[in-house]
């Protein structure tokens, strides 16, 4: 039985999974912590890296490693491949003027779509690179090279090679690499750091780019987080990917590049040669949690007054904007809940009514998707969310659509383990670990009534009001 590890440096963690690489089965696992804060030195991650290498039990029976991390994050490294200044993440939005500059600069967003796939917003890398050239200009001008987290703890794993390397999917989220071209665009760097900078090489999916200090071990390129996750829940074409956590990020596995210039859409490619397209929403699991609150009643609760209310929830429509939203891009936008009658006003039908905007909400970021040429069959969903069976039930009927619900797991480094596997039998191609599918549920949907819900949905979400 070969081994291969699988590792997932998220914001919030490391974890690892040894698994075995002919079923998928996962041998033992291990985790530890990061840094709170929207920069980083990287050096937590490595740390944690080990810690959680050492919890899981070693490497040294494994026969391949894959990096799955966070996408986006700024590591700026100097001549000597040393961290210039702590890595700014994701989710830190000081470059969100940046990201504007850059847009008008090159023409407007389609442009950038046309170019790259995506227009620039703050979490992207090459929006924190122009922030970098505006704000610290010291340590813009001795940066010499620029990777993403991923890239970084694969090099060291490597034993710090003379190149940096990283894969097509964490490359497409940076803003200077083009999914569709498959190639940089290192005038766009230069644009936002105000000089050169070396790139890591984008190996292929299944390419040995290193081995273990040891050498008992290869190395695979690792991915992007979403496309490891894609990766570990053997997303296909037609499948469409929803995570519910406090924000609902959409994905589809297609067979052609995405170039979206209302920005909705990131153009990421995945992590097999195929593509990513990516919608992010800003309320999810936040809706069930402010429903259930204003009905005093738990997570149960509330998915049992929903599952016994009727499909159209009475008339009553929630547009769930309790933060604005992103998709549709209406950040000042508030949360409504229309279509109150005396019959109608039911504490079930007000559960119902938040599911279904809930999905709803979502279905816009599925169009989204199709727009952009990819097909949507099914739902595998993931997520603390999921969990709910309201949720899974009113999905399935909204959406018209059958969703799959995997039990929880570490899809992320599950998919970089079956990286591992793969470039351990290039020719083979990645193992399909079919059996990792047991336990899965399926949920049909019950009701034909998900177009008008959603039509009644529409005519709610276009009377949506700003903040005063």
């Amino acid at each position: 039985m070969a081994l291969v590890a699988g590792i997932d440096s998220s914001t919030q963690s490391c974890k690892v999974l040894v698994v075995d690489a002919d079923t998928g089965a996962v041998v033992r696992r291990g985790r530890a912590g990061h840094p709170d804060g929207t920069e980083v030195d990287p050096r937590h991650w490595w740390e944690a890296l080990q810690s959680a290498v050492h919890d899981a039990g070693g490497l040294d029976d494994v026969a391949a490693v894959s990096v799955g991390g966070q996408q986006h994050g700024m590591v700026a490294l100097d001549d000597a491949r040393a961290v210039v200044r702590p890595a700014l993440l994701w989710n830190d939005t000081r470059s969100a003027a940046a990201a504007a500059d850059l847009t008008d600069e090159l023409g407007g967003p389609q442009v950038w779509a046309d170019e790259v796939g995506l227009v620039p917003v703050a979490s992207f890398t090459i929006t924190k690179l122009r922030w970098l050239a505006q704000h610290e200009p010291e340590a813009a001008a001795r940066t010499s090279a620029v990777c993403l987290p991923h890239d970084w703890l694969t090099w060291l794993l490597a034993g710090r090679p003379d190149d940096l390397v990283t894969d097509r999917s964490d490359a497409s989220g940076t803003g200077y690499w083009s999914a569709s071209t498959g190639t940089y665009r290192p005038d766009l760097l230069e644009r936002a750091l105000g000089h050169p900078a070396a790139t890591p090489r984008v190996a292929a999916p299944d390419e040995v780019v290193g081995h273990g200090a040891s050498g008992g071990w290869v190395l695979a390129p690792g991915c992007g987080d979403n496309a490891g996750a894609a990766l570990g829940l053997g997303a296909a074409p037609g499948d469409a990917v929803v995570s519910l956590g406090t924000s609902g990020v959409v994905s589809a596995v297609s067979l052609v590049p995405a170039a979206d210039a209302s920005g909705a859409v990131a153009g990421f490619a995945d992590a097999t040669g195929r593509y990513l397209p990516l919608v992010a929403t800003l309320n999810a699991a936040q809706v069930l949690d402010a429903s259930a609150g204003l009905l005093g009643v738990d997570h149960a609760g509330l998915s049992d007054l929903a599952r016994s209310a009727p499909s159209g929830a009475g008339g009553l429509v929630l547009v769930p904007y309790f933060q604005g939203e992103r998709t549709p891009n209406r950040p000042d936008a508030t949360g409504s809940l229309l279509g109150l009658t005396l019959a109608g006003t039911t504490a079930a039908n007000l559960a119902r009514a938040a599911v279904e905007g809930l999905w709803c909400g979502l279905a816009d970021a599925l169009d989204a998707l199709r727009d952009q040429g990819a097909e949507v069959r099914r739902v595998l969903l993931v997520g603390g969310a999921a969990a709910s069976p309201a949720v899974r039930e009113i999905g399935a009927e909204v959406l018209g659509l059958p969703i799959d619900v995997p039990p929880a797991e570490e899809y992320v480094a599950l998919g970089a383990a079956r990286q591992a596997a793969w470039v351990l039998d290039a020719a083979a191609g990645a193992p399909d670990w079919a059996g990792s599918a047991d336990g899965w549920s399926r949920h049909e949907p019950l009701t034909a009534g998900g177009p008008a819900v959603r039509a009644r949905y529409a005519e709610a979400r276009d009377l949506t009001l700003t903040r005063a």
